[in-house]
């Protein structure tokens, strides 16, 4: 079974990487030089962090090991491995895509992940 890692987007990018064929980052990507993901252990985390309150959200999981050697684990927040893409993410590489809606308490609502 693969292993997944996922990726919070906002709905409008992520129509425009499928019409591109490819995904190259968000804003923080670019300026980052690299593609942030997370592991299904830390979305949630960075959902609260980096997109609370925001809607029309989707998230992206990955097969990580059609990824290559371009996807490294570095050490970020809190001193923990997270996913970073040292290139675009093509999109043969994306097993699902489904909505991340905002709950009546204002958390996202995720659907069953698989680590």
């Amino acid at each position: 079974m693969p292993k997944l890692i996922y990726k919070i987007c906002p709905a409008a990018l992520w129509r425009e990487a499928e019409r591109k064929g490819v995904f190259e980052g968000a804003p923080v990507d670019l300026a980052d030089g690299f593609i942030h993901f997370s592991t299904a252990s830390q979305v949630r985390e960075t959902a609260a962090k980096h997109f609370a309150g925001q809607s029309d959200l989707l998230l992206v999981a990955i097969d990580e090991e059609e990824l290559g050697p371009a996807l490294k684990y570095e050490v970020s927040r809190g001193g923990e491995p997270f996913p970073h893409l040292y290139a675009t993410l093509s999109l043969s590489a994306v097993r699902w895509v489904k909505p991340l809606p905002l709950e009546a308490d204002g958390k996202h609502a995720f659907p069953a992940l698989e680590a």
